[in-house]
Parts: structure tokens; C-alpha cells; sequence
């Protein structure tokens, strides 16, 4: 039986490494690949594909909501997640939302191959990393005050509608979010945000 896998990647470079790559192996079909998840849902329906192969990226909407609209639409879909980093909190949303399989990015091409096939013969696959971030997780770098701030921009708020709520001077809220986006590594509030989430710290 062939294969059939849907990947969805927003680097493009990697997206086709992945398909060129997957295609060599004599039991897989690339059937579509996207950029992010635009036209994941679309595809899914279209192509009822064994295996999607979704990566995470602070790009992407909530992954949970993303796992949860693929398994909507195509119920016998197994989705096989990849992320950079795998936190517990990010596992256990990620998990409950639907998806069968977890694998970091930085593994295997082997260890991707073997998940991929594991989910098709309806098992799940969850790689040592992932499984690792549940039983060791990473303490937060963030004080309890930065926390505050970050949950609150998770909300969408201004900065003006952060300081009022938390009793601070808008200097000291732009002060702490500098902080976060340092200490997370992140580019933008959006990025900090998922970033939290995805090691547990939010």
C-alpha cells in the first residue's frame, strides 16, 4: 500500500527538501504540499490523505486549532506534527487536539520516514524530545510581572490597556515586553506569545 502524505511547511526550501525526499521512499506519495495552512484545509478534503505532516511555526495560527480543523475535515487523516521545540504544554494541546504523531524538526529523515509509517498503520508516534519536554520540562525565564504583561498582550491588548490594568507606568509595560521578546528570542509580541506557549510558560 502507498502512502499518501500531505505536508504543509511555510520555508519553502525545506518544504521541497521534504517532498523530494519523501517521494524516494517506495511506499510514499507526496499527494500536495502548502505553504502554512491557507490551503491545508482545501487539500486535506480534496486528497483524504493517510498522513499530514504539519510543521509548527510561530507563523502559523494556534496549532491546536490548526490540528483540530484538520482532523474536522478529514477525520481519517492522521496528523504528524513538527516543531522546533516541543514543550509540555504545547504536547498535551497538540495531543488533545488531535494529532496521532509528534517529531521535532531537527531529527532524522529516518525517524520522520518511520512516524510517518507508524501513523499510517493507525499507531501514534512520539519522538524521545517531545516525550523528554513532558518529563523535564524548562523553567520559565520570565518574572511573575513579565508573565503578567505577556499574557495580556496574548489577549490583543495595547500597551495603554496593559499599564491601566496592571497599575504600571506605559514606559514600564514597553520596558518588560523588550525584556520578553529578549529573553524568548522572539521578533514580535505574536512570536513571544507562541513561543511561551509552546515551552509551557504561559
Amino acid at each position: 500500500m502507498v502512502i499518501h502524505v500531505v505536508i504543509a511547511e511555510d520555508m519553502g526550501l525545506l518544504r521541497g527538501a521534504l517532498c523530494a525526499a519523501l517521494s524516494r521512499e517506495e511506499d510514499m506519495e507526496v499527494v500536495a504540499d502548502v505553504e502554512g495552512v491557507g490551503a491545508l484545509l482545501t487539500v486535506v478534503r480534496r486528497c483524504r490523505p493517510q498522513v499530514v505532516v504539519l510543521a509548527l511555526s510561530p507563523d502559523l495560527p494556534d496549532p491546536v486549532e490548526v490540528v483540530a480543523a484538520v482532523r474536522a475535515e478529514a477525520p481519517t487523516s492522521a496528523v504528524l506534527a513538527m516543531s522546533p521545540r516541543w514543550s509540555p504544554a504545547l504536547v498535551e494541546a497538540v495531543l488533545a487536539a488531535g494529532a496521532r504523531g509528534l517529531v521535532g524538526k531537527d531529527g532524522s529523515l529516518e525517524e520522520l520516514v518511520r512516524a510517518i509509517r507508524t501513523l499510517a498503520d493507525g499507531e501514534r508516534a512520539i519522538d524521545p524530545v517531545a516525550a523528554a519536554a513532558v518529563l523535564w520540562p524548562t523553567e520559565s525565564p520570565l518574572t511573575p510581572r513579565e508573565s503578567d504583561v505577556l499574557r495580556m498582550a496574548a489577549e490583543g491588548l495595547p500597551l495603554k490597556e496593559i499599564a491601566v490594568r496592571l497599575h504600571l507606568a506605559h514606559g514600564t509595560v514597553r520596558n518588560h515586553l523588550s525584556a520578553i521578546l529578549r529573553k524568548t528570542g522572539a521578533r514580535n509580541r505574536l512570536e513571544a506569545v507562541w513561543r511561551a506557549r509552546r515551552d509551557g510558560w504561559l
